[in-house]
């Protein structure tokens, strides 16, 4: 590749990464746990958005399940949205020969 063009190439990709910062707010992913009965949504600056706990599953006399459930979606939506952000980069950076 000639020089120069990876120069523009480069250039390219560093205006093409402010704008990357800015929408990965607007990637989401949601994780939950439980069969569902806690979500954990994330957008991908790695900002919690909304946490979701059924009634149900509530007991006072083992918060410790709950705080395994809440640890485990949350854990699943940042597998989720590391995926998609590796995607989104992956797509952003395929000319340029550089890998995610």
């Amino acid at each position: 590749m000639d020089p120069m063009d990876l120069f523009k190439n480069l250039q390219n990709l560093q205006s093409q990464m402010s704008g990357m910062q800015d929408k990965m707010k607007d990637v989401s992913a949601v994780g939950s746990s439980g069969g569902d009965m806690v979500t954990v949504e994330i957008n991908g600056a790695m900002e919690v958005t909304r946490v979701s706990i059924a009634p149900e599953i509530v007991d006072p006399e083992d918060v410790t399940m709950l705080e395994d459930l809440v640890l485990a979606a949350f854990t699943d939506a940042g597998t989720k949205i590391k995926v998609k952000l590796a995607s989104e980069m992956s797509s952003m950076t395929g000319g340029l020969g550089f890998s995610g």
